[in-house]
């Protein structure tokens, strides 16, 4: 049990450093690390990676909110995207979770890896938008919420790997793009861990210490540290040049993708 804390721990630094530093709510590094600590746990195979899902959604609510509050204090985040992605954000994250306690563990993460490998791809192309290309209205926003928020419910991430690519492309900068994005992370975090609450709330055989798909001792862990290494991140994300936050977004996507397959083969 000491072990598993300390592991959390360490794991819930990693992430609060990655929400902070690329907009990300830290799921692409909860989930692969619970995926293998769990099953030494003696926990029931066939919820493993739900109870992996859920947890990194709980953990990206403390992560998201630390993250979008220090990105605030330096002015990063445009809070009428928050505003207007919200609404879109919560039907399609909710929705979603519960969709995905129905689906087979081997579907998510064969999902997860491509969705990655496309995302890291379209980063680091040298595609530029043309210069005249703005967010679109508060519909067409919400619409694209509603999207990023159930690929997020599937994946159990705070939805940075989206919505920071889909802001850059509507130009919004770089360093903005990533602290709007930590912001957006909230809503996503607070309605896919209800969801996941929600979906794994009576399934059968779930051990002592869970609520519904969420294991409530590696949440504490790993919200505790992530809470304060999320500022930690947020400060280096802006003493990195634009053109170079984008590669280590890209290649941090790269080497979570291949270390997923790993896993499946």
């Amino acid at each position: 049990m000491i072990l598993s804390i300390v592991v959390y721990l360490c794991c819930g630094a990693a992430a609060g450093l990655m929400a902070g530093l690329l907009g990300v709510g830290g799921g692409i590094v909860i989930v692969p690390m619970l995926d293998m600590v769990f099953p030494s746990l003696g926990l029931p195979a066939q919820y493993v990676h739900h109870l992996a899902l859920g947890t990194s959604f709980a953990t990206i609510v403390i992560t998201a909110l630390s993250s979008s509050l220090a990105h605030n204090r330096r002015g990063a985040v445009r809070w009428k995207i928050v505003r207007d992605i919200t609404p879109g954000i919560l039907i399609g994250t909710f929705l979603g979770s519960l969709l995905v306690s129905r689906l087979p563990a081997r579907f998510l993460l064969i999902f997860f890896v491509c969705f990655l490998l496309i995302v890291a791809v379209k980063m680091l192309s040298r595609y530029q938008p043309p210069a005249g290309r703005e967010m679109p209205g508060s519909l067409g926003t919400a619409g694209v919420g509603g999207g990023i928020g159930l690929i997020s419910s599937f994946v159990g991430i705070g939805g940075g790997t989206m919505s920071v690519p889909f802001m850059t492309f509507c130009n919004v900068p770089m360093h903005e793009a990533v602290g709007t994005s930590a912001a957006i992370g909230f809503p996503i975090a607070l309605a896919g861990t209800l969801g996941y609450i929600c979906g794994g709330w009576s399934a059968p055989g779930l051990p002592a210490g869970t609520l519904g798909f969420v294991h409530m001792v590696a949440f504490a862990g790993l919200a505790s540290a992530s809470f304060f290494a999320a500022p930690i991140g947020a400060r280096l994300s802006h003493s990195l040049p634009t053109g170079r936050l984008k590669q280590v977004f890209a290649c941090f996507l790269i080497l979570m993708a291949l270390k997923m397959l790993w896993g499946i083969l």
